[in-house]
C-alpha cells in the first residue's frame, strides 16, 4: 500500500516535469527547424536555443544553472557557435562583477553588519507606521549596492526584520495581520525592488543591461551614471510608496514605539561593532568609491569588485572555504555567463535587429512620445509572464531598446527607462522576483489584495520614473 501511495504521489510531479520540458523544448524545436524571413540557418538555430534556454529558466524542468550549462553544450555540439565563443561569457567582466557582488553579500550578512544597520535605522526613525516603513526602505537602500540579489537582501536580511517588527505588535498572519504585519510586509517587498533599480550593482541583471545599452544604444551607463539617473525617481518612489501602501493597507496600530524598543534591545544584544565589521565598512566604502570614480581612473568596475573580494580574503573577513560554500554566487556564475554570451551573439549576428525591425515596424510611424510610452508600458507589464527579472531583461531588453532608439527616443532615455523598469516590474505579481514568494508566503496578504496593491503601486512608479525621470535626466545633463 505504501509503495502504491508513493507511486501515485510521484505521478503528478513527473507529469508537471514533463510539461515543463514540453513548454521549454517545444517552441525551441519549432524555431530551430521552421524557416523565418530574414534569418539564415545559423541565426535561426541561435535564436531557437536562446529561446529554449529562457523558457527553461521560466519553467525550470531543471535548475537554472543546469539549463544554461545544457544550452552551451547544445550550441557547441550543433556547431551553432564555435567552442571558444560558447565559453566566452566566462571571460566577460560583467560576469565577474556580479559574482563578486554576491560575495560581498556573504560578508555583509555573516558579519552581522546588515542586521545592525537595519536595527539602527529602525531604532531612530520608526516612530510612526510610515516612518517605520521609511526605516525599512532606508535599510534596503543602504544594503543594496553590496547585495545584488533582491532575494538575499529582501528575503534573507530584511524580511526577518519586518517579521520581528510585526511580532512586536502581536500581528501575525490571519485576524491580527491588519494591526501592522500586512503593511510592513507590503512595504518591505515594494521598497526592495525600488532599491534594485537604484544602483548598478543592486540587481543581478543591471550590469548586463548596461552592457546591452553600450552595444545597442552606444551609451555608457557607468555606476555613477546609473545612480545619477535613478536618484530623484528612486527618492520619490521610496517616499511615496510607503504612503500609498498606508492608504491601501492601513495598519490599525498607529504607535510604533514598541518596534523602536525592540530594535534597541537587539542592538544591545549585538553589542558594539566588531573589528571585522569596521574593516568591512572600510572595504565597502573603498569599493563604492572606486565605482563612483570609474571615469577618473583606468580600473574597471569588475576589477574594483574583484579587488574588494581579495581585500575581504586578506583581512580574513571571510575565508576561502566560506566563499566556496556560496552556492548562489557560483550558480549565478554558471548560468549568467552563458546567458550574457548568447545575448551578445544575438546582437552580433544581427538577430535582434531583424526581429526588432519586424515586430516593431508599426511603431516607427508613431511620434516619439507615444512610441516611448507604448514600448515602455508593454515592456513593463510583460512581466506578468515572467518569474525572473533577469530572464525578462535578457529576453526583451535588447529588442525593446533597439525599437525605442529606432523610433527616435534619445538613446540614454530609452536605455535608462527600460533599465529601471527591469527592476520595478517585479512588484506586480507574487512570483515576479525571488523575494516575492518570501513576502507573499508569509500569509499576511491574499493574492487578490497583492495583485491589486501591486497594480496601483506600478501606476505610481510609472508616473514617477517615466514622467519625472526623463525631465530629471535632461536637467542633470544625461541627454
Amino acid at each position: 500500500m505504501v509503495a502504491q501511495a508513493e507511486a501515485v504521489s510521484k505521478q503528478p510531479r513527473q507529469s508537471a516535469e514533463y510539461w515543463r520540458w514540453v513548454a521549454a523544448v517545444g517552441p525551441a524545436l519549432v524555431l530551430y527547424w521552421a524557416p523565418l524571413p530574414g534569418l539564415n540557418a545559423q541565426q535561426r538555430h541561435l535564436l531557437a536555443i536562446f529561446t529554449g534556454t529562457i523558457l527553461a529558466m521560466m519553467t525550470q524542468p531543471m535548475p537554472v544553472g543546469a539549463c544554461a550549462f545544457s544550452a552551451i553544450t547544445v550550441l557547441a555540439l550543433t556547431n551553432t557557435l564555435p567552442a571558444g565563443r560558447v565559453l566566452s561569457g566566462f571571460a566577460n567582466p560583467v560576469t565577474w562583477l556580479i559574482f563578486s557582488a554576491f560575495l560581498f553579500a556573504r560578508a555583509v550578512i555573516s558579519t552581522g553588519l546588515g542586521l545592525r544597520t537595519a536595527y539602527w535605522i529602525t531604532q531612530r526613525f520608526g516612530g510612526h507606521p510610515i516612518t517605520l516603513g521609511y526605516s525599512v526602505a532606508a535599510s534596503n537602500v543602504v544594503l543594496a549596492p553590496f547585495i545584488p540579489s533582491d532575494t538575499a537582501r529582501g528575503g534573507g536580511v530584511l524580511y526577518p526584520i519586518t517579521r520581528s517588527l510585526a511580532r512586536c505588535f502581536d500581528s501575525e498572519p490571519g485576524p491580527t495581520g491588519g494591526r501592522m504585519g500586512a503593511y510592513l510586509n507590503l512595504v518591505g517587498f515594494h521598497v526592495n525592488y525600488v532599491a534594485s533599480a537604484t544602483f548598478l550593482t543592486s540587481m543581478a541583471a543591471n550590469p548586463m543591461i548596461a552592457s546591452f545599452a553600450r552595444k545597442i544604444a552606444k551609451v555608457d551607463v557607468t555606476w555613477g551614471t546609473w545612480l545619477l539617473g535613478s536618484s530623484l525617481p528612486a527618492l520619490l518612489s521610496l517616499l511615496l510608496v510607503p504612503v500609498l501602501l498606508y492608504w491601501l493597507q492601513p495598519p490599525s496600530i498607529r504607535d510604533t514605539g514598541r518596534a523602536r524598543r525592540m530594535a534597541a534591545d537587539k542592538l544591545a544584544e549585538m553589542g558594539p561593532m566588531s573589528g571585522r565589521e569596521w574593516i568591512l565598512v572600510v572595504i565597502l566604502f573603498a569599493v563604492m568609491a572606486g565605482w563612483v570614480t570609474s571615469n577618473l581612473h583606468w580600473v574597471s568596475n569588475a576589477l574594483v569588485a574583484v579587488s574588494g573580494v581579495t581585500a575581504l580574503l586578506l583581512c580574513r573577513i571571510v575565508t576561502w572555504d566560506e566563499l566556496l560554500e556560496q552556492r548562489g554566487a557560483w550558480d549565478a556564475l554558471v548560468w549568467f555567463a552563458p546567458i550574457l554570451m548568447m545575448s551578445d551573439a544575438l546582437l552580433e549576428t544581427g538577430v535582434v535587429g531583424v526581429l526588432s525591425g519586424a515586430l516593431f515596424a508599426p511603431i516607427g510611424a508613431m511620434a516619439v512620445v507615444p512610441a516611448f510610452l507604448l514600448l515602455t508600458g508593454a515592456y513593463f507589464y510583460a512581466h506578468y509572464g515572467f518569474a525572473s527579472q533577469t530572464a525578462h531583461a535578457t529576453a526583451l531588453y535588447p529588442g525593446f531598446l533597439t525599437a525605442a532608439v529606432g523610433a527616435g527616443v534619445p538613446p540614454m532615455v530609452a536605455s535608462l527607462a527600460l533599465a529601471f523598469l527591469s527592476s520595478l516590474d517585479a512588484g506586480i505579481t507574487h512570483y515576479g522576483t525571488g523575494s516575492a514568494p518570501v513576502y507573499f508566503g508569509a500569509g499576511f496578504v491574499s493574492q487578490g489584495t497583492w495583485w491589486r496593491v501591486g497594480f496601483w503601486v506600478s501606476v505610481l512608479n510609472l508616473l514617477i520614473w517615466l514622467g519625472i525621470g526623463p525631465l530629471w535626466w535632461k536637467l542633470v545633463g544625461l541627454w
